[in-house]
């Protein structure tokens, strides 16, 4: 009998050989084996010199040998550097725009091996380049889209027999998120030298949330990186959220709490009844009407805090007493939760706790619902009939002492306020509510509970009374410690920022593989884009080139690929990474229509005068009579764009991987639709449904999520050179 020793060497030696041999093979990999097996014996053969004529099995002829063939002069028996699709790959999910940004990390820093693309080679990478085209859809490679249209035509535009081609899928594969081969023979005239540099057209997905009907940012989504994880992270399991990832680089930043209070437009989004104080000017009336609509009138019941002129003093002018804690700015701040039962079909109060900024507890009561309770929510209150019975506290009692501690300098903490304040029949101007604070991952509507905020961000367990309810002192202090925590720790923290770096950072820190200190460890990186890059997302870059135009993008990534002759800005051999963005087709088709800043604005109306008006293309017949330009047609705009990639790729060194991604599909439905679902709800608070200017139903509400999908549906190109 073997000993136990042997018997778990063998195993052991069993397991390493295991890993070297294929996975088992079903009946249809094993007949592929086989030929492909049979076609390698042939090739070695004619290799060798030698093969069979066809004529005459007996007799042999010599044949040139293959074995030094090369394809776009690289040579396919070295070790050059190759990203192909796999015909073997089973992609179980959409390619996204976080693949995008996995594969550079992948090739240029210490990111995981991508899965849905095949990577040889990669060492061998010596720079990458990607380029963001927006304006390019995968309907203009199979007709749908027509290319004699002019550009700022309907989103959906006819055939020749009036129909619309918006879900024409020539180009089709097994599934719609596999890429698709590229054929020149089929492409438009002005896509055919695509075909020439890409083998192959990947759908990627942009980030989003369809539930949500929301489209996040395709540059955020390729820029930020997540922080890579810890060991102590590595090793967790289990349920409940993770501790945020501050990372080592983290700087705690002392913000004051008034940095934090909500404005208007949260508060109405947050379904926050306004304090008058709030409310415009122009909307003060309506909203009045409103109040007494909802049943939210003085008559029903609800007041206002009695606020004045601000009551803050100031920081050490005029003689005035400078203020001690610099985090409370001189406020007053007052954390708050309640507990409500239900009267008929209402939440009404039944308890409130008030805390201080030290935590201590100022206010904690019990409260007599005016009307007959339906259901005490035990499980969630931890009221019962015996708590409440000797109670005689009620609601105006309960409103008269809030009154006495609510003034222009105090502000309240908690956690979804409004469910509270609705309860409390009450509005006050200074709010800060820590689900703002802690924003869904998924965006708003969605919210975090106190729960999970509490797990994740102070390690604390609460809310496990089980049919005792909940305790509302606890849920308060636990309001009260986030919003501290924030201030701690500054404005991102508890944002997706909290937990991701810009890409930039993220080279620049990471060991280059296979590279040794005397080559240079660590990556450089460049953002050559419209407008000042250096301002917003190119902040982290060594290099930043602001441009123009289009012709501007290509001649600065010539640069920063290649560096200036003089080394001066952008040294000798250039950059290991670029990013980059074509705009000029954005700008036409009428994608680009949103600007944060007076810069990016005149710089759009300057695009947009340049490209779509006078000398845009030529001249016919106007309405007057007179010659009036004519636009060119949206082919003229695709083969510019096209041929920018093309002088860009030929500019490339060779082992230069090249990516090119087009951010999204058409998001002008989704812009309009959003637009119209923002005026419903403005217009919802303050009219009757019959005078309404716009009406938001079922309808709008289908065609707004598959607008988001459409919006979402963007493409990509890879390869390297």
């Amino acid at each position: 009998m073997p000993s136990r020793k042997n018997h778990h060497g063998k195993r052991k030696r069993d397991e390493l050989e295991a890993e070297d041999r294929p996975n088992q093979l079903g009946i249809g990999q094993t007949l592929a084996l086989l030929r492909d097996s049979n076609e390698t014996k042939a090739e070695t053969t004619e290799e060798s010199g030698m093969a069979k004529n066809p004529a005459n099995d007996d007799q042999w002829q010599v044949v040139p040998s293959r074995k030094k063939s090369k394809k776009n002069g690289k040579d396919e028996g070295s070790n050059y550097p190759a990203i192909t699709h796999s015909p073997h790959a089973r992609l179980q999910t959409n390619v996204r725009i976080g693949d995008l940004q996995g594969l550079v990390l992948y090739l240029l820093a210490d990111g995981p091996a991508p899965q849905w693309v095949s990577v040889r080679h990669h060492l061998e990478v010596r720079k990458v380049v990607v380029l963001m085209a927006a304006g390019l859809e995968r309907d203009m490679f199979n007709g749908g889209i027509p290319l004699d249209e002019y550009p700022s035509s309907s989103k959906q535009l006819p055939n020749d027999e009036g129909k619309v081609n918006a879900d024409s899928r020539p180009l089709s594969s097994p599934d719609n998120y596999y890429p698709t081969k590229l054929d020149k023979d089929q492409l438009p005239d002005c896509l055919k030298e695509l075909a020439d540099m890409f083998p192959h057209l990947w759908p990627v997905k942009t980030a989003g949330d369809d539930r949500a009907s929301r489209l996040y940012s395709p540059l955020q989504s390729l820029l930020m990186a997540p922080l890579p994880k810890t060991q102590e992270e590595k090793k967790m399991k289990g349920p409940g959220p993770r501790p945020p990832r501050a990372g080592k680089d983290w700087e705690d930043k002392q913000t004051p709490v008034t940095e934090y209070i909500a404005t208007y437009e949260q508060l109405r989004e947050g379904e926050f009844v306004p304090h008058p104080s709030m409310v415009p000017e122009e909307e003060k009336q309506l909203e009045v009407e409103r109040r007494k609509t909802e049943n939210q009138a003085t008559e029903n019941g609800w007041v206002d805090s009695v606020v004045g002129a601000d009551t803050v003093p100031e920081n050490g002018q005029n003689g005035e007493r400078t203020i001690e804690d610099p985090t409370t700015a001189g406020r007053k701040l007052y954390a708050i939760d309640c507990e409500m039962c239900m009267t008929g079909t209402v939440f009404s109060l039944t308890r409130i706790s008030v805390l201080d900024w030290s935590g201590t507890v100022v206010y904690d009561t019990l409260v007599k619902p005016a009307e007959p309770i339906t259901d005490y929510l035990t499980q969630y209150s931890g009221m019962t009939a015996e708590k409440l019975a000797p109670i005689t506290t009620t609601l105006s009692d309960v409103q008269a002492h809030l009154l006495t501690l609510l003034t222009s300098d105090s502000i309240l903490i908690g956690h979804s306020l409004n469910s509270d304040l609705n309860a409390l029949k009450m509005t006050h101007p200074n709010i800060i509510d820590t689900g703002f604070l802690y924003p869904h991952p998924r965006g708003p509507p969605l919210r975090s509970s106190l729960k999970w905020l509490a797990q994740k961000y102070l390690s604390r367990e609460i809310q496990n009374g089980g049919q005792a309810g909940h305790d509302s002192v606890e849920d308060a202090r636990a309001a009260l410690d986030l919003v501290k925590t924030k201030c701690k720790k500054g404005p991102t923290w508890g944002t997706s920022d909290a937990s991701s770096e810009s890409i930039f950072k993220r080279l620049g820190r990471a060991s280059r593989p296979g590279k040794t200190p005397a080559e240079g460890v660590n990556c450089t990186g460049a953002v050559v884009d419209w407008g000042v890059p250096a301002r917003g997302h190119g902040a982290q870059a060594d290099v930043c080139v602001g441009c123009s135009s289009d012709d501007e993008v290509v001649a600065g990534v010539k640069r920063a690929v290649n560096g200036d002759a003089d080394g001066k800005k952008i040294p000798g051999g250039g950059v290991d990474f670029v990013w980059a963005r074509l705009r000029e087709l954005e700008v036409t088709r009428g994608w680009w229509n949103q600007s944060r800043s007076a810069d990016n604005e005149a710089l759009l109306e300057s695009a947009r005068a340049r490209l779509l008006d006078d000398g845009a293309g030529d001249r016919k017949e106007g309405a007057n009579g007179q010659d009036a330009p004519a636009r060119r047609p949206l082919s003229v705009h695709v083969a510019a764009t096209v041929s920018h990639i093309r002088s860009i790729y030929d500019a490339l060194p060779p082992c230069t991987a090249l990516v090119v991604y087009t951010g999204t599909g058409d998001p002008r439905e989704l812009s309009k639709l959003q637009a119209q679902q923002q005026q419903f709800k403005k217009e919802y608070n303050y009219l009757k449904w019959d005078e309404l200017t716009v009406k938001w139903t079922d309808s709008e509400e289908q065609a707004l999520k598959e607008a988001c999908r459409k919006a979402r549906d963007g493409m990509g190109f890879v390869v390297v050179k």
